[in-house]
């Protein structure tokens, strides 16, 4: 749709009509301004265009002068062309993922589709389709293994997300895992975001084995910050191997430390969950989503394209093609011909 910026500009469209209603009429001009008298027969054909002009054009020109004033006003208004409402992503929650990628997580005791995955991969499927569903808010993501490393800043652009994440390969930070090293740089990223937003999504395999600050030091500084930390355990229960003596059952998750986990939930007013197979971590997601539920508040955005120039242009080339003419009806350039045949003559005559 057109819209206009200004629309009380529109009142000064009346403006000539009130001038010439109520603006006293100029007084007539006896002497000329600029006397050339030896022009006589230019100046005589000149009265008579004037004349002609006067008579016939004169009406012409108002009108023409008229729509001239009438463009540049409506310029003034600054129409605008009005697009379709947009939807612009609204912020619900900074949310930071922290994803474990040690050595460990290359334990295959998890299965899809009945074949063998390892925790990563599996991590991967089901942190992917939590990202896609976070709609409205902002996503980043940490990768830690012995170092912690900002895999992607915090953005609306979840799919960006989601691609790293699936690029991500086991080792990439190194064969440890530093948990408090992760939970404060998430810290350090979320600190200026907007408070009772922030949450960090936490998910090992093992216990903390490297790194500059234990996790019970980073989950102080995340409660005085108020970030809210969900941590998830992930790895199965029992696992079978072969060795040389034969088929025997272990835990793959023996190292997991659930109590530290449990303990950075709780303190930071977060929950700790616990994803033994391929279908529990699907739950602890879509639990996630019911914990933290995505924000439903809708922004419009109607896009604004300036029309300003097209009046204003016709009126510019309107204005021009009046000024040519008339300096053609009131004989310019032929009164400069006179001139030049004029000199030559006189040139003529001294020699």
């Amino acid at each position: 749709m057109i819209s206009l910026g200004l629309p009380w500009m529109l009142m000064l469209g009346f403006f000539p009509w009130l001038v010439r209603r109520w603006a006293p009429p100029a007084p007539e001009q006896t002497t000329a301004a600029l006397r050339v008298p030896h022009f006589q027969d230019m100046a005589q054909f000149q009265s008579v265009r004037s004349v002609d002009i006067h008579q016939r054009g004169s009406s012409r020109w108002f009108w023409v002068g008229l729509v001239i004033w009438l463009l540049l006003v409506v310029a003034a208004a600054r129409p605008q062309w009005i697009g379709e409402p947009v939807g612009l992503p609204t912020s619900g929650r900074d949310l930071m993922l922290a994803v474990d990628i040690s050595g460990s997580m290359a334990i295959p005791d998890f299965s899809v589709n009945g074949q063998e995955a390892t925790r990563l991969e599996v991590v991967k499927r089901a942190a992917g389709e939590f990202i896609a569903r976070r709609s409205g808010d902002r996503v980043g993501l940490i990768v830690f293994g012995s170092q912690a490393y900002v895999q992607t800043p915090l953005t609306f652009d979840r799919e960006t997300v989601s691609t790293m994440l699936q690029e991500t390969e086991i080792g990439l930070a190194g064969k440890e895992t530093a948990i408090g090293d992760a939970i404060g740089l998430a810290v350090k990223r979320l600190k200026e975001q907007p408070a009772g937003s922030r949450v960090l999504v936490l998910l090992t395999d093992g216990a903390n084995t490297a790194g500059e600050v234990s996790p019970e030091q980073a989950g102080d500084l995340a409660k005085e910050q108020g970030l809210r930390i969900y941590t998830i355990g992930v790895g199965a229960d029992s696992m079978e191997v072969d060795s040389m003596f034969g088929s025997r059952t272990v835990n793959p998750s023996r190292d997991l430390d659930e109590n530290t986990l449990r303990h950075l939930a709780q303190s930071t007013d977060g929950l700790y969950l616990r994803a033994k197979n391929t279908e529990a971590l699907a739950n602890v997601y879509a639990e996630l989503d019911r914990l933290e539920p995505v924000s439903t508040d809708t922004e419009l955005f109607r896009p604004t394209s300036e029309l300003f120039i097209w009046p204003l242009g016709l009126a510019l080339a309107f204005s021009a093609f009046m000024a040519v003419s008339l300096l053609v009806r009131n004989g310019f350039f032929l009164g400069m011909k006179w001139r030049a045949k004029g000199e030559n003559s006189e040139s003529v005559v001294r020699s």
